[in-house]
C-alpha cells in the first residue's frame, strides 16, 4: 500500500449535523449510558448473590480476553457487508440478555453460571457491536464532517462515563434487577437507532471483495500515518491504565476517593470532547496535537507529585481534558485514511494492539509501588509522555497539515525544510 497523503488543506469543521449522524451520536450515547450503569454493578451483584471477589475478577479477566480476540474476527464480516445487520443483531440479542438477567432477579436467586452466562452473552454481543460500529462514521458522516462526528462520539462515550456509574448504583440500590433492566433498553433504543438510519453502512460490493484475511493489521502498518495512530493508541492505553491502577492501589480502595477521581475526570474528559472540534479548527490537524501532546506532560507532573485524593483528581482531570483532541484528530485521520472496505478491521487491529499493549499494567503498577514507591509508575509515565510528545511533534510534522506549529515549541521538520 501506497503512504497516504494528507489533505491539502486544514480540517474544516461541519456546524450543521444532518439527521443520521445526530441518530449515531445518540444511539453510542445511550448503549454507553446502559453498559455503564449495568457494568459499574455486576461485581456487587456477584458478591450479593455470596460469591467470592476472586470469582468476580475471574469472570473480568476472562472477558477482557474475549474482547481482545473477538474485536478483529467480527471485524472481517461487518467490513464485508453485514455491518447494519451485526450492529442492529448484536444490539438485540444483547437487549434479550439483559431482559432475561432481569427476570432471574426478579422472580428467585439465580444460580452463579445463570448470572456469568447471560453477562457473558451480553458481553460477547458489546464486543460484536464495538468492532462493527468502529465503521459506521466512515459511512455516515460527510467529508466536512468527520472532526465534529468523532469529537461527538467522543463526548457520548464521556457523558455515559460520568452518568452511568452514578445511575447504576443508584438503581442497584433501589432494586437489583433495575440497572439491568435499564440496560436492556438501551441495547433495544440502539438497534432501533441504527435501524432509523438512512444511510448505507457497507461499501459497495466491488470494495468488499477487495478485503481479504489480515488487511486491516496490514492497512495499518504499511501506513506512516496509522502507525502513528497505532503507537498513539498503545501508548495512551499503556499510561492511562497504568495511572488509573497505581491511583487505585495509593488511595487504598477507598470507594468515594475512586469515586471523586473518576468523576472528576469524566467530566473532564467531555469538556474536552466538546472542545476538540474548535480547537482543531482554530490549530488545525497538526497544530492540535502537537500542542496537546506537550501540554500532557503538565497533568503528568502533577501525579508524579500526588499524594491524596484532590491531587490524583486534578491529575486525571487534566490528562482527561486533553486527551480527547488527540483521539478526535486520530479518529478522524483514520477515517479519511483507511479504504471503507477495512475500516472495522483496521480499527479493532488498532483497538487489540493497545488493549494487549495495557494488559500487564495493573501488575506492572503494583511492583512499581513496592520496589520504588508510591510515584514510581508516574514518573515512568512522565518519561513515556515526554518521548511521545518528541516522537508525535516529528510525525504529526510531516504526516498531519492544517495551522502551524503552536507558539513556543521547537520547528517541526517540515517548517524547518520550507525555511
Amino acid at each position: 500500500m501506497n503512504e497516504p497523503s494528507a489533505p491539502a488543506s486544514p480540517v474544516r469543521v461541519s456546524r450543521k449535523v444532518h439527521r443520521d449522524l445526530r441518530i449515531l451520536w445518540w444511539t453510542n450515547a445511550v448503549d454507553g449510558l446502559g453498559t455503564q450503569a449495568a457494568g459499574i454493578v455486576l461485581p456487587l451483584l456477584i458478591l450479593d448473590l455470596g460469591h467470592s471477589a476472586a470469582t468476580a475478577g475471574a469472570f473480568a479477566s476472562a472477558v477482557a480476553v474475549v474482547g481482545v480476540v473477538s474485536g478483529p474476527i467480527v471485524a472481517r464480516p461487518a467490513d464485508h457487508g453485514h455491518r447494519r445487520v451485526l450492529l442492529i443483531g448484536s444490539a438485540t440479542l444483547a437487549a434479550a440478555a439483559m431482559a432475561a438477567l432481569t427476570v432471574a432477579l426478579l422472580w428467585w436467586r439465580p444460580p452463579l453460571w445463570t448470572v456469568l452466562g447471560l453477562a457473558f452473552a451480553e458481553r460477547l454481543c458489546a464486543f460484536t457491536h464495538e468492532a462493527a460500529a468502529r465503521g459506521a462514521l466512515a459511512h455516515v458522516a460527510r467529508p466536512d464532517e468527520v472532526t465534529r462526528g468523532a469529537a461527538g462520539l467522543q463526548a457520548g462515550d464521556q457523558a455515559a462515563l460520568v452518568a452511568g456509574p452514578g445511575l447504576g448504583g443508584a438503581l442497584f440500590e433501589a432494586a437489583r434487577p433495575l440497572p439491568f433492566l435499564a440496560d436492556a433498553l438501551s441495547y433495544a433504543a440502539t438497534a432501533l437507532g441504527i435501524r432509523a438510519l438512512r444511510a448505507p453502512l457497507d461499501p459497495p460490493v466491488p470494495e468488499r471483495r477487495k478485503a481479504t484475511a489480515g488487511t486491516g493489521f496490514r492497512t495499518v502498518t504499511r501506513s506512516a500515518l496509522l502507525r502513528m495512530v497505532l503507537v498513539w493508541a498503545s501508548a495512551a492505553s499503556v499510561i492511562v491504565t497504568l495511572l488509573s491502577y497505581t491511583a487505585m492501589f495509593v488511595l487504598d480502595g477507598d470507594g468515594s476517593t475512586i469515586g471523586l477521581v473518576l468523576s472528576a475526570s469524566g467530566a473532564a474528559g467531555l469538556v474536552g470532547a466538546l472542545l476538540a472540534p474548535g480547537l482543531v479548527a482554530r490549530l488545525g490537524a497538526r497544530g492540535a496535537v502537537v500542542l496537546t501532546t506537550w501540554l500532557l506532560l503538565v497533568p503528568a507532573g502533577v501525579l508524579v507529585a500526588a499524594g491524596g485524593a484532590w491531587s490524583y483528581a486534578a491529575g486525571f482531570a487534566l490528562l482527561a481534558l486533553l486527551l480527547p483532541t488527540v483521539t478526535v484528530v486520530l479518529s478522524g485521520a483514520m477515517v479519511r485514511t483507511v479504504p471503507r472496505n477495512v475500516q472495522s478491521q483496521a480499527g479493532a487491529a488498532v483497538g487489540a494492539t493497545a488493549a494487549l499493549a495495557a494488559a500487564g499494567c495493573p501488575a506492572l503498577a503494583a511492583g512499581l509501588l513496592a520496589w520504588k514507591g508510591p510515584h514510581a509508575p508516574a514518573v515512568l509515565c512522565l518519561a513515556l509522555l515526554a518521548l511521545l510528545a518528541v516522537y508525535t511533534h516529528g510525525a504529526a510534522g510531516r504526516l498531519l497539515t492544517g495551522g502551524p506549529a503552536p507558539a513556543g515549541l521547537p520547528p517541526t521538520d517540515e517548517e524547518n525544510a520550507h525555511e
